[in-house]
């Protein structure tokens, strides 16, 4: 089909999506999938927001085939695209498109009847069945970074037949998307300081590196790992809090020196390196592996090393950590604190509450927040 007109835009004479005031033509490639055509093409940024609009979001969910954007989550992706305008990376739009469209081979033979142009009538409404937020954060992108305008993302483009089936496709494009656990993502974030702080405490200690599990943020019963890389990521937050400004290589050496410390007042951690016993039995019957303990130590820590940079002042205050007994069977000292109902709890009570008890342990005084928890929780026993 033969096109004229003008530019759909005022951008780049070699943007590929072109008008004639009445229909646009795509460069794409034809697929079938499940016996029904799709297409895949490349799309402007700069055109993202004109083509995919919100329509339907005051509509009851019923009549709606896609859940409310959730704008909060927006400028968080937003902020994304502008920190990292060189290494930011999208994965493709999926939409729906509801009028008969036309592909026109390149011809040929072989792949080249699968490569041709896509011409949809202007008239047509595209729906987004799996992107709503990358669309709105683009929109927001381009209002900060304009240049963004000339990038492009991929879509991959079905014919809609109706309602029912464009709830169909955004519940079967949901149905196995997993988040991925904390763990992992934590191994691979490489923007991240804390991120690569983490990773640096736990891969040059032989102590950490051999009882971490970097890909799981859940320990199975037979796992012979004793920390998840997700509890130490959340203890080292803690314990490095307010210290942002300080170098990243400063940083590590800080963590690594406490963990090597807490380490030293902790028996059980060495004995299942040394396969003396097993970390399911530690886990089993201790909590001091647990995340709720290393976040806490790490909430200490961060009282310690902020005030006493030398290592030799804070680590005789540690010493005092191998008088405490961290025996789950101690039910008078972790119930309501780091337990609940005789299992391990990591709500922002239970850590508050073991946070306070491990002070006390130490001799430190206990800040504001933690007091008003322990006087409350002391009130409740009484």
């Amino acid at each position: 089909m033969q096109t004229v007109g003008v530019q759909v835009d005022n951008g780049p004479k070699n943007d590929k999506l072109r008008s004639t005031g009445f229909e646009y033509v795509f460069p794409a490639i034809r697929g079938i999938q499940a016996g029904r055509e799709y297409f895949v093409t490349m799309c402007p940024l700069r055109l993202i927001p004109r083509l995919f609009l919100f329509g339907d979001e005051e509509l009851v969910p019923e009549l709606r085939a896609q859940r409310t954007l959730n704008r909060a989550r927006v400028p968080e992706i937003a902020r994304y695209m502008v920190d990292n305008p060189r290494s930011y990376v999208f994965s493709a739009l999926t939409a729906s498109v509801d009028a008969n469209v036309t592909f026109d081979a390149f011809g040929g033979g072989g792949a080249n009847d699968r490569v041709g142009t896509l011409t949809i009538p202007m008239s047509a409404r595209f729906v987004i069945n799996d992107g709503q937020h990358r669309r709105a954060a683009i929109q927001e992108a381009l209002s900060e970074i304009p240049e963004f305008g000339d990038e492009t993302i991929p879509i991959v483009m079905f014919l809609d037949v109706g309602l029912k089936r464009s709830q169909q496709m955004f519940a079967d494009l949901n149905r196995y998307a997993i988040r991925p656990a904390k763990s992992i993502g934590v191994l691979y974030d490489h923007r991240d300081d804390m991120s690569s702080i983490t990773r640096s405490v736990v891969f040059e200690s032989d102590l950490f590196s051999d009882l971490t599990e970097t890909e799981s943020s859940n320990l199975a019963a037979r796992s012979r790992r004793l920390f998840t890389l997700s509890a130490l990521y959340s203890a080292n937050r803690a314990l490095l809090g307010g210290l942002e400004g300080e170098p990243v290589d400063v940083r590590v050496d800080l963590a690594k020196s406490y963990w090597e410390t807490v380490a030293r007042y902790m028996p059980e951690w060495s004995q299942v390196r040394q396969r003396e016993v097993s970390a399911g039995e530690i886990r089993r019957d201790f909590i001091h592996s647990h995340g709720i303990v290393l976040h806490s130590l790490g909430k200490v820590g961060n009282s310690l090393i902020t005030g006493r940079r030398d290592k030799r002042s804070w680590a005789k205050t540690l010493k005092n950590l191998s008088d405490i007994d961290w025996r789950r069977s101690n039910s008078a000292t972790w119930e309501g604190r780091a337990l609940s109902g005789g299992r391990v709890s990591k709500s922002a009570g239970n850590v508050l509450l073991t946070t306070s008890l491990i002070r006390q342990k130490l001799g430190l005084p206990l800040p504001v927040e933690e007091q008003r928890a322990e006087d409350a929780f002391n009130l409740g026993e009484s």
